[in-house]
């Protein structure tokens, strides 16, 4: 499950973009190119020819830390950091390091920042695109509380949409073409916008059929924390994987009498065991009700 490519973008605040960019450069080895555009991108290129950026988001609330408070900031503090195409085995202890630099010099997240995950599409097809769909839709629920989604930020992850998941498994289409008719179906925008409204969920498929061709999940809280950080990424390609390989998936929401019991149980079933992973799923069921160890109270 760990063997395909992903993309991170990850929201903070509490250092300039100028002071984002010099600790990345530093630790990257690479030279720092300032682009000049509207994001205000500052381009990090490594000696392996990969780019990272460091650029503005508009969604982001600026904040500074003066003395032990935290104070509202120029627009010089909106700070996202993205990654180029990485892979885990080879660069999730490099991005985990960057992320603990960054902290180290004052970075922070807030409410208004979040992490969003891209997974390469290249093996996509229509079954594994309906799997996607259907397995965030029934574990909608958990997900959310696993995840402690700000509520300030579910306009930018909503939850799977019902009638696009009755769609899809009402018409059961065949073709990649056939669900991107169904995902724009009942948007009147133009499907080439870039931030289309359908963009705004968990799972977003827009950047799939009119972006960079990935399947992109927006559902996660932004963290400079690296063992959340690994944990959000490993649970991506966990998902992705499960889509990928499983014949097929229901929608239907599980019956859950045990939240966390509910969540370890999945996870050890998508691939998160071992001592490996130990972490990953204490991180992913903290926030859940009940017990990791049995199903029922009586027990």
């Amino acid at each position: 499950m760990l063997n395909k490519n992903f993309g991170i973008e990850i929201e903070f605040t509490g250092i300039t973009r100028n002071e984002a960019a010099k600790v990345a450069a530093e630790y990257l080895n690479g030279t720092v190119t300032d682009t000049g555009d509207y994001y205000d991108t500052k381009k990090i290129t490594t000696a392996d020819g990969r780019v990272w950026k460091i650029m503005s988001d508009g969604s982001i609330s600026c904040q500074k830390k003066q003395g032990r408070q935290k104070v509202a900031a120029t627009r010089e503090y909106s700070v996202e950091l993205v990654s180029p195409i990485l892979t885990y085995q080879g660069d999730i202890e490099t991005l985990q390091e960057l992320v603990r630099r960054l902290r180290k010099v004052g970075a922070f997240t807030n409410n208004s920042c979040g992490i969003h995950i891209h997974l390469d599409g290249a093996d996509h097809t229509a079954r594994s695109i309906r799997n996607f769909v259907n397995i965030i839709a029934s574990k909608n629920d958990l997900f959310y509380k696993a995840l402690q989604i700000e509520p300030s930020r579910i306009g930018y992850c909503k939850k799977m949409d019902e009638i696009l998941v009755e769609k899809i498994n009402r018409k059961k289409p065949k073709t990649l073409a056939q669900i991107e008719s169904l995902w724009y179906e009942g948007y009147s925008e133009s499907t080439n916008r870039h931030y289309h409204s359908s963009r705004y969920h968990f799972l977003n498929l827009h950047s799939f059929f009119n972006g960079n061709h990935t399947v992109e999940l927006r559902g996660f809280n932004s963290e400079l924390h690296a063992g959340k950080i690994r944990s959000y990424i490993v649970l991506a390609l966990a998902l992705n994987n499960q889509a990928l390989t499983q014949k097929c998936a229901s929608a239907k929401k599980p019956q859950v009498e045990n939240e966390k019991f509910a969540m370890r149980t999945y996870l050890n079933r998508i691939g998160f065991i071992g001592e490996e992973f130990a972490n990953c799923r204490e991180h992913l069921t903290t926030h859940l009700d009940g017990s990791a160890a049995w199903r029922f109270r009586a027990a």
